[in-house]
């Protein structure tokens, strides 16, 4: 479900008509509906309620400081990944006791800076970690608050680049080895072991590979506490999935209830780390076409985004649904099959291939449906592109939450030294 719809045949999100957006802030634009993500948020944590838990939003969907108040507004943390992340989360608002840290590299610099922010925890993902966070809290007299990312290998049935569960992964540690370490960690002066962390990938369609999961993690709970280490958290990540063609993910509803009644007794506050779920339907992006070609084989629209705006496509031939901004429901352009494509010099940029679609002629404005997660998170500035302005739409009035690059953002930072400055 999302505020995105056709009002007379003219696509609006929420009460804004999003034509009258594009011809303000231009286009590539990201689009996002407030509306939208507020309502996954509370959809996705209604049936956690009878448990204590925390939503700690993974932001590195879509990591705008607008898009973390929104969610901080309702009562979410953060799951973050960097230092960079954590800098944007407590500047958005963020409660920094319900900000959790994952990721596999985390610099001494950065793991200070969360010390001294006083997180929740760390979710540690190696053993040369797990010594160096203990460093850095005795030389800053404090005790991080730590969970070990267990990889209980199951296989989250996913594409392969976003599987994070199987022993192949580099990602977290085998449940064997992480008995070891918790033992090693209660002997550490800087460190409290509080918490067992689990996230096995990404756009999980499935609700086995989860509940297999917290199994594993169940059993290895017992063993810690048999051993005198309280473990006073569960940390089962993030994942579900969310419909972007034929997907059929399970229901928020059916997902929780089965979690909750997982854990039941297990005597735990459990952290949840949705990202996609929350934020992938809540945005679009609106692109404009410059050009139509015909190829030999082949028609191609070429549009003015480009797999720099958006990579999902390119990097995992992701799908995203392709709406005109003001459709003709007479049909009378007719429907074509056709590539649509950006300007960067590589044939791997396209937003779609072999798409079927109503026609299109120049100047039309096209949305890219479900780019709200890993979008412009994931977007750079590749062939020199400045990226795109993003909008936040509440009810019948929009903001810019993000200004478009110019191209002076393009080299701030960058510097000729003065003896290539000089000329012979």
């Amino acid at each position: 479900m999302h505020h995105f719809q056709y009002i007379n045949d003219e696509l609006f999100c929420e009460n804004v008509p999003v034509r009258q957006i594009c011809e303000a802030v231009g286009t590539p634009a990201f689009i996002y509906s407030r509306g939208t993500l507020e309502r996954h948020f509370r959809i996705f944590e209604e049936p956690f309620l009878p448990v204590d838990h925390i939503v700690c939003y993974s932001m590195k969907a879509c990591s705008n400081i607008a898009i973390l108040r929104v969610f901080a507004n309702l009562g979410s943390g953060t799951d973050i990944v960097s230092g960079g992340e954590l800098f944007r989360a407590l500047a958005a608002g963020v409660d920094a006791s319900r900000i959790v840290y994952s990721g596999v590299g985390k610099k001494a610099s950065e793991i200070d800076e969360a010390l001294k922010a006083e997180i929740l925890m760390f979710n540690v993902e190696s053993e040369e970690e797990l010594h160096l966070v203990n460093q850095r809290a005795v030389a800053l007299g404090k005790r991080a608050r730590i969970a070990l990312r267990v990889n209980p290998n199951v296989d989250p049935l996913t594409h392969p680049y976003i599987s994070t569960g199987l022993k192949k992964n580099k990602f977290g540690i085998d449940v064997e080895r992480s008995l070891e370490l918790y033992g090693r960690a209660a002997d550490m002066e800087g460190i409290e072991a509080i918490g067992v962390d689990c996230h096995i990938g990404s756009q999980l369609t499935e609700l086995s590979p989860f509940l297999e999961a917290i199994d594993r993690l169940k059993e290895m709970i017992g063993i810690l506490r048999s051993r005198g280490i309280s473990i006073q958290y569960l940390d089962i990540g993030g994942g579900l999935g969310i419909p972007y063609d034929q997907e059929e993910p399970p229901a928020p509803s059916l997902y929780g209830t089965a979690i909750v009644d997982r854990i039941a007794n297990l005597n735990v506050k459990l952290i949840l780390e949705p990202g996609r779920l929350l934020v992938g339907n809540a945005g679009i992006l609106v692109t404009q076409v410059l050009f139509r070609k015909q190829g030999p084989e082949k028609s191609f629209i070429i549009v003015d985004a480009a797999m720099n705006d958006l990579i999902r496509p390119s990097l995992y031939n992701a799908h995203h649904a392709v709406w005109k901004v003001a459709r003709k429901t007479n049909g009378v352009n007719g429907r074509i099959v056709a590539d649509l494509v950006g300007p960067i010099c590589e044939s791997s940029d396209f937003l779609a291939q072999s798409r079927e679609m109503e026609a299109v002629e120049t100047g039309d404005l096209l949305a890219l449906m479900s780019a709200g997660a890993y979008g412009f998170s994931m977007s750079s500035n590749y062939n020199s592109r400045p990226r795109a302005a993003e909008v936040l739409v509440d009810g019948d009035r929009y903001f810019v939450i993000r200004d478009r690059e110019s191209y002076q953002d393009l080299i701030r930072g960058e510097h000729i030294p003065p003896a290539i400055l000089q000329t012979s």
